[in-house]
């Protein structure tokens, strides 16, 4: 890395050579999750609430001193420059993973399928379906729709609330992986390049029953509803209803790679639910991660062991009824490059015309606060500015908006435009 790229992190998101706080886990992975969540929805089987509002919700002084360090809660996530779409065409006719040469990497093209794909969990005791080098890519064709592609046009919402409730823990993402990328070890990063989205032709957005205690508003809505829509692929829009007409933009709610030791209270050993992001990513339901973003995720285990699911046509901010406009993905293309040494502690991401900095709790305005905090640090350690004057630049030309608020973990990111700064001062604010 040149001279001109190093800085300090102050603390953001922890820095490797270049001198960050790095991250400090042991205190999550030495905690046990003993008693059932008495929501078996949203939250994790063997999850005692108690505990997880210490560990996810900035409570106890512990958790105030990791407030205060920005350690536990930032995440950065943005859209990255346009990438053009490489052709290439399969190797063999088989169902298993198929590659062929392509550029600086060779493409990998992964089906799901019963061996490929599981509801609802990121289950790293599995063998993995694939193993990639740095600067590969993977080409996922035919992606599922929720619930092992069992939400599909015509099944009634009550069918998916069933689903969900005989399944209790899980999420209800159809979950492709784990994907190995060669040489990965924790302390590394992996830079995902989003290069395709092509979605199915058509989209759903549903509403659990009251009853089960999903989404934003479940008492207000007691009756549940699924709407299924039809996708015009040619004018990437949608009819939502008469004169009512949305405009597409497709991407994948979930992506990341395996998390953390104690981060997450698991299932069983080695396998946690789908359903809240965190450091290692997951489902973060960042609708500017569409086509052309690069979102780079730190490594947390040897291989990374990289996992996606979850494809949306479209999404609001907020996501309050609980679902995107959820699809299936004829196809998904990422470039997957492995960057060494670098110990983020959250993902990082970039796009052409902004800066997005996410901060992540179970109360919305430690969320907001997270956010802030991380936003100004990213601009004293990467735009040359004090703290105060992040403080303020913030305030006055940046734009925080809820990410969602139905994943168990609130999210909400800051805008931060980079027409703000110099166009020959721009280059020198980077990730890596």
């Amino acid at each position: 890395m040149s001279d001109e790229h190093r800085h300090d992190c102050g603390g953001l998101f922890g820095c490797g050579e270049e001198q960050g706080q790095g991250v400090l886990r042991q205190d999550l992975a030495e905690q046990s999750y003993t008693a059932r969540a008495a929501d078996r929805l949203t939250h994790m089987d063997e999850l005692d609430p108690a505990t997880l509002d210490g560990h996810l919700t900035a409570r106890g002084r512990s958790r105030r001193e990791l407030l205060k360090s920005s350690a536990f809660m930032g995440m950065l996530a943005a859209i990255g420059p346009w990438f053009a779409r490489p052709a290439f065409a399969a190797t063999d006719g088989g169902d298993g993973p198929r590659r062929v040469a392509q550029g600086n990497g060779r493409v990998h093209v992964v089906e799901s399928t019963n061996e490929t794909t599981h509801l609802g969990v990121y289950d790293t005791t599995l063998p993995p379906i694939l193993k990639i080098d740095s600067g590969d890519l993977i080409s996922y064709r035919n992606t599922w729709s929720h619930f092992l592609n069992q939400l599909e046009p015509g099944v009634p919402i009550e069918k998916l609330a069933a689903i969900r409730v005989a399944n209790p823990g899980h999420g209800p993402h159809s979950i492709i992986g784990p994907i190995w990328v060669n040489d990965a070890q924790p302390g590394d990063v992996l830079e995902i390049r989003y290069q395709r989205f092509e979605p199915d032709t058509w989209g759903a957005v549903f509403n659990n029953p009251g009853a089960l205690g999903t989404g934003l508003l479940p008492t207000d809505f007691p009756q549940g509803q699924v709407k299924y829509l039809n996708l015009d692929l040619t004018a990437m829009r949608t009819e939502f209803l008469p004169k009512v007409h949305i405009p597409l933009k497709p991407f994948q709610g979930t992506l990341g790679v395996a998390p953390p030791d104690g981060y997450f209270p698991p299932l069983r050993p080695g396998v946690t639910s789908s359903v809240p992001p965190g450091p290692h990513g997951g489902n973060t339901d960042l609708s500017e991660m569409s086509e052309g973003s690069t979102m780079y995720i730190p490594v947390w285990k040897p291989g990374a062991l990289l996992f996606t699911g979850d494809s949306h046509a479209l999404q609001g901010d907020g996501e309050i009824n609980l679902s995107a406009l959820e699809t299936r993905m004829k196809e998904m293309r990422i470039q997957v490059v492995l960057h060494k040494n670098k110990n983020f502690a959250w993902p990082i991401a970039e796009t052409s015309t902004h800066w997005i900095v996410l901060g992540l709790d179970k109360d919305l305005n430690l969320a907001m606060a997270a956010a802030a905090r991380n936003a100004i640090k990213f601009l004293s350690t990467r735009a040359n500015m004090t703290e105060l004057d992040a403080y303020a630049l913030l305030s006055i030309a940046g734009n925080f908006r809820v990410t969602q608020v139905v994943d168990i973990v609130r999210g909400v990111h800051a805008m931060i435009p980079k027409s703000l700064f110099a166009a020959d001062f721009q280059p020198t604010i980077t990730v890596v």
